[in-house]
């Protein structure tokens, strides 16, 4: 956010005042610094760790962002707009398999390389329920991504848009069990998932149960998440 704007909801600021430039300043060292120990070290970090991270005192955490919850979630919108962007970038591509592969594979990445992104994503109700601003965001991308590879015949017609998120989950909890032995062990499983998405032929095994539905799949997402203290 540029100097002179109003802040966003939920970051700890009057919308109705612009920030002074020192105080914006402050408001993007502690954003960097809460994406950088929240990457590491995952959402359980406190404030006091952000500040120090930040080089702040925590009560300029606390005048920025009133919560902890606050503060992921104004994190949480940037990274689905991030992902959103990957996104847009793979329609880009004029082979629909290798933009559909890419937008999964990079998206993996990303959920793989951040422990606090992936919390947020599979965690989705941290603090505040962020379920639907994902949806709104991601679903109609992911599915225009998917029809047109499967309206060029390079992906089978059975796959649904949910399965595309639920396997970049699956994906990702590769890394969480094999972290210290071969944290990379995704790209083996992404690798072995793409050559099950393309079009059924002789000898490929029909899927036995359906997708999940949009709000079956927020409903998952709803309940894997923990209690917090």
């Amino acid at each position: 956010m540029a100097p002179g704007q109003a802040g966003r909801p939920g970051d700890g600021a009057d919308p109705r005042r612009p920030l002074r430039r020192d105080a914006e300043r402050n408001r993007q060292r502690i954003l960097r610094a809460a994406s950088e120990v929240f990457t590491e070290f995952g959402l359980e970090v406190s404030l006091d760790e952000v500040a120090r991270h930040a080089g702040v005192g925590v009560g300029t955490v606390y005048r920025r962002f009133g919560t902890k919850e606050d503060l992921v979630a104004a994190l949480f919108e940037d990274r689905v707009d991030a992902i959103a962007t990957m996104a847009e970038r793979a329609m880009q591509e004029p082979d629909p398999w290798s933009g559909l592969v890419w937008f999964m594979e990079h998206s993996a990445e990303m959920l793989a390389s951040d422990l606090g992104l992936r919390q947020m994503f599979m965690f989705a109700t941290y603090g505040h329920d962020h379920v639907a601003y994902a949806r709104q965001r991601m679903a109609p991308l992911v599915g225009k991504l998917l029809e047109r590879a499967q309206a060029a015949g390079q992906v089978r017609a059975d796959l649904e848009p949910t399965d595309v998120p639920f396997i970049t989950f699956v994906l990702t909890e590769a890394t969480v069990l094999a972290r210290q032995a071969s944290p990379g062990i995704w790209r083996r499983y992404l690798a072995l998932v793409t050559d099950g998405l393309r079009p059924a032929r002789q000898g490929v095994t029909p899927l036995p149960v359906p997708a999940l539905l949009p709000e079956e799949m927020e409903m998952s997402m709803r309940q894997s998440a923990p209690r917090h203290r």
